[in-house]
């Protein structure tokens, strides 16, 4: 008897915790987890995880490596994609603190991120926040789950269609020094992506990386009749997706239930 396939989980590997997100991801059943570093292993992934590190670097890689083009196109696909922390600024249509000179984004998330809204690294730490329902469904009985923040961002804002996951409700010191906010977005969602402020991979909670394998999963059945349909678009430099090929030609047919030619 013929196993299913496995799910295959691209982890980009050019920078940051992307080994943390692959060691995570085999824990998961009837996942294939690799490391993205090419064209060729990103196409053959069914969702992509760029993982924590350092934004401007991985951005710099990227776009050293000819992979942005690529990434852009592999999301414009509507193939999941989940970033953290570093990788969740990169998702970002709008990113603010950044270095002089801004940085590379592939986009497609309506949200702004602020590049360092919990400051520098000696104010990294970790905290308990509220757990989701499209997490508890992976452990009901956990009502909260461990977050680390090191160095990380905050969405600051969000369109309509973005769904706000968990929120941190800040101190009143940070409240202080952030303009009197008294909350901020850490963990969003937006169709096909989804972006944590925090680090998943650097806990023993498997929850996120069960969510996202979900999101790739029901991803794949709804193209399930036609397979090869989001490898067979490409993202125009107008950011159009236009098919590569031409359809196959169905027949038509008469009211006599007699085949004719295809009609256009």
């Amino acid at each position: 008897m013929s196993s299913a396939r496995p799910t295959r989980i691209g982890v980009l590997a050019l920078q940051g915790s992307f080994a943390e997100h692959v060691t995570m991801l085999k824990r998961v059943d009837g996942v294939h987890a690799f490391e993205v570093r090419t064209k060729e292993e990103l196409q053959s992934a069914d969702g992509l995880i760029i993982p924590g590190g350092e934004s401007t670097t991985m951005a710099l890689v990227a776009e050293r490596w000819g992979l942005i083009p690529e990434l852009k196109q592999f999301s414009a696909q509507h193939r999941p994609v989940w970033g953290t922390c570093a990788g969740a600024i990169f998702l970002a249509d709008k990113a603010t603190g950044t270095k002089s000179g801004g940085q590379a984004l592939l986009g497609g998330l309506d949200c702004t991120v602020h590049r360092n809204f919990f400051g520098t690294q000696i104010r990294s730490f970790v905290t308990k926040l509220r757990a989701p329902a499209c997490i508890k469904d992976f452990g009901a009985e956990l009502e909260d789950f461990r977050a680390v923040f090191i160095r990380a961002p905050g969405v600051i804002d969000a369109g309509p269609s973005v769904e706000i996951l968990a929120e941190y409700h800040l101190s009143p010191e940070e409240q202080k020094a952030q303009a009197g906010r008294e909350s901020v977005a850490v963990a969003v969602r937006d169709q096909h992506l989804l972006a944590t402020a925090f680090h998943p991979e650097l806990t023993s909670d498997l929850r996120w990386h069960q969510l996202f394998v979900q999101m790739v999963r029901e991803q794949q059945s709804k193209v399930h009749c036609d397979g090869s349909m989001h490898r067979d678009l490409e993202l125009t430099e107008s950011g159009h997706l236009i098919r590569r090929s031409k359809p196959a030609e169905l027949p038509c047919y008469d009211e006599g239930g007699s085949a004719s030619e295809w009609r256009h």
